[in-house]
Formats: C-alpha cells, sequence, structure tokens
C-alpha cells in the first residue's frame, strides 16, 4: 500500500461540491434560466437523451425560455417531456419552437424548493463526510501497514479534517445563495 495522496480526497470533495451547484441549476427561482431543463429527457430515436441534444435551448426575456427543436418529428415528444418533467412548465408549441413562460412562484412554492436545496445539502454534506471517513480509513491502514508514521497519520487526518471543514462551509454559502435567490420576489 502506497502512502495516501490526500489531493485525490480534496478533489472529490470539490466534486460534490460542484454536484451540488449542477442540481441548483436544475430549482427553479422566479426567473427563467436554461439549466432549468437540464433535468428533462426526451425520448429520441429509441433511447432517452438530454433535451440539449436534440434541440437548442435560450432565454430571450428574464419570464421566457426558448427551445429551438432541430428535428420537426421531435417537437411532439420534447413538449411531452417538459410537461413530464414536474417543474411546472407549460410549453407553447410554434412550428419547431417552443416558447415556454415561467410563471412567477407562489410563496408555498419558493418555501418548497428552499427546503429541497436543503434536501441536496444534506446528501453533498453526507457525500463529503464519506470521503473524510475513507480518507481516514486509508490513513489508518498506511499507519499500521509502515507506510507512514503515527505523528504523519495525526497531521494528514488533521489535514482531511480541515478540507472537510472547508467543502461544508463552501457548501452551506451555496445553500445561502441559493436560499436568498429562491425567496427574492
Amino acid at each position: 500500500m502506497a502512502k495516501p495522496d490526500l489531493k485525490t480526497y480534496r478533489e472529490r470533495m470539490d466534486k460534490s461540491v460542484a454536484a451540488l451547484k449542477e442540481e441548483f441549476n436544475g430549482l427553479r427561482t422566479g426567473r427563467a434560466n436554461a439549466g432549468l431543463l437540464d433535468p428533462v429527457r426526451v425520448e429520441a430515436y429509441g433511447s432517452a437523451a438530454p433535451l440539449n441534444s436534440v434541440a437548442a435551448i435560450s432565454v430571450p426575456e428574464p419570464r421566457m425560455i426558448s427551445v429551438s427543436v432541430w428535428d420537426k418529428s421531435m417537437v411532439g415528444p420534447v413538449e411531452k417531456a417538459i410537461r413530464a418533467a414536474g417543474l411546472g412548465l407549460n410549453p407553447i408549441v410554434d412550428g419547431t419552437m417552443l416558447r415556454i413562460p415561467v410563471p412567477p412562484l407562489t410563496e408555498e412554492r419558493r418555501k418548497d424548493l428552499a427546503k429541497l436545496a436543503g434536501r441536496y445539502t444534506e446528501q453533498q454534506k453526507i457525500a463529503v463526510r464519506n470521503v473524510r471517513r475513507d480518507a481516514n480509513e486509508d490513513l489508518k491502514k498506511a499507519e499500521k501497514a509502515g507506510e507512514i508514521s503515527q505523528d504523519e497519520q495525526k497531521k494528514m487526518e488533521a489535514e482531511v479534517q480541515k478540507d472537510t471543514d472547508a467543502a461544508i462551509k463552501r457548501i452551506d454559502e451555496a445553500l445561502r445563495a441559493k436560499e436568498v435567490e429562491i425567496m427574492q420576489v
């Protein structure tokens, strides 16, 4: 067993933070955002494909998303997929173009979205803590195998804890920013 490399654990923690921000993009705020349609999968050519692989998505106005479908035969499936995605969006078909008005959020829906953001945050915090656990287990194994000294193990565990705290702090900051964005009328 080789000496554990803390950089790999740090990168895994960074990926958890990045994944959270990606999940937040799919959360609807009062404004139109092309990332809102990221979770939409379209039944295209025999398989479920992401919406952006069959159409161009743009935001021409603050409360409007425009989806330009490349293949005319895909307009129906795209419309159906957007309606079925559970985002509360109702596309208006205009040839190969779909206009999607983004309705303002109700206070209740804002609170639900804030709770959902909190759940996403908790999942990523658990992921970061799992990385910390893996790192500490690897450090203990390395110390038992004689790859590193006990002092080195303690020092590296402290560094892993510092990285964990930093990642969780970034996750909390991302949640606060998203909650402000969601609750903004």
